[in-house]
């Protein structure tokens, strides 16, 4: 007889009109590029193209009702990426959800009788 505990676990994602806009790996974005200040430092460190990386960006900047990310072409000093008042917020709000759910999660384990 196996005598494993279970236990719930999940993962919070925002949407809107049924199409994601906010998850783990996005925040995980958002906040290498506030470490960095790069787009493209950060898709690196992701192991994503810096396409896929602006198309994530540009999909939240349009459907959040402002700007996760503001960014400024290159030029002589090269361009830079910047994280809004907005998106940090988002990026607080998100993890005070994950917070709550884990929390959640852990005291309704308790009820898995299988």
């Amino acid at each position: 007889m196996n005598d494993s505990k279970f236990n719930l676990d999940g993962r919070i994602w925002i949407e809107t009109a049924g199409e994601k806009i906010l998850g783990h790996g996005r925040v995980e974005l958002l906040e290498r590029i506030k470490e960095s200040g790069s787009i493209r430092q950060a898709a690196l460190q992701m192991k994503m193209s810096y396409k896929q990386a602006w198309d994530l960006i540009n999909h939240m900047n349009t459907h959040f009702t402002s700007p996760v990310v503001i960014s400024h072409r290159g030029g002589k000093g090269g361009g830079n990426a910047v994280v809004t008042d907005y998106g940090l917020k988002v990026i607080s709000q998100f993890h005070s959800f994950q917070v709550k759910l884990k929390a959640f999660l852990a005291e309704n384990s308790s009820e898995i009788n299988l």
